[in-house]
């Protein structure tokens, strides 16, 4: 049971929010997403759900919860990472969730990977999700963790 306080703060709207971002240190991905794979923990105890796509420059990550565990999160990631430069892309209500848990995809730098997100998914010849409007983001996220082809490749 919500506590009324919790109420109060919009703890009983379910809400779903994209952001993008762009990492500006010379460390990897992998080392991201393990930075992630802790954050992960501690977001189940919240009821957070999420997707996540990440590869050595960009993330891409939708988020579901809480109006305020959401807002709670976001904060952190902006305040807690100073190396990404976050843009939320998308924020909206939601009745139900889309992921089951936190999911991580690390994005390889394959050839067949590669030729099938630019081909599909991108705007240039390198996966940049800042030149994606927020439709093909969504598209993408949804393609990355439900698309046999590429959970393939």
């Amino acid at each position: 049971m919500i506590s009324d306080e919790r109420n109060k703060n919009g703890a009983h709207i379910l809400t779903s929010l994209t952001y993008i971002g762009k990492n500006r240190e010379k460390d990897n991905g992998v080392k991201m997403a393990r930075t992630f794979e802790i954050a992960r923990r501690n977001n189940e105890k919240s009821g957070i759900t999420s997707a996540l796509a990440i590869n050595d420059n960009y993330i891409i990550q939708n988020i579901e919860g809480s109006r305020l565990d959401v807002n709670e999160l976001i904060t952190r990631i902006i305040t807690e990472r100073p190396h990404l430069f976050i843009h939320v892309v998308d924020i909206k209500e939601v009745e139900t969730r889309k992921w089951d848990g936190f999911l991580i995809r690390y994005l390889a730098s394959t050839p067949e990977y590669e030729a099938h997100t630019l081909r599909h998914f991108s705007a240039g010849t390198d996966f940049n999700p800042y030149l994606m409007p927020k439709d093909r983001i969504t598209s993408f996220m949804d393609a990355l963790f439900t698309d046999e082809l590429l959970n393939d490749i």
